[in-house]
């Protein structure tokens, strides 16, 4: 079995942590596993090809950037 260190986002460890607690699976390193292979099932049995994805997730980010001067301007 691979080892691999990852660095995740606070919300992530707490969302996994909880799923433990809540007995969805018996440890990290379990929740840590199955989860990831579902998002790589789903990747896999997704619908559409892989740069139809790319392309929808940086369209996606570049849709919800934000300029930082306009963080002051009430919308209308």
């Amino acid at each position: 079995m691979v080892s691999l260190e990852v660095a995740l986002p606070d919300r992530i460890e707490s969302d996994i942590d909880r799923l433990v607690e809540q007995g969805d699976f018996l440890n990290r390193e379990q929740a840590i596993e199955e989860l990831l292979s579902l998002g790589l099932s789903a990747q896999e049995t997704g619908d559409e090809s892989e740069e139809e994805l790319d392309e929808d997730l940086f369209t996606q980010a570049v849709d919800e950037q934000q300029d930082p001067a306009d963080q002051y301007n009430d919308p209308l």
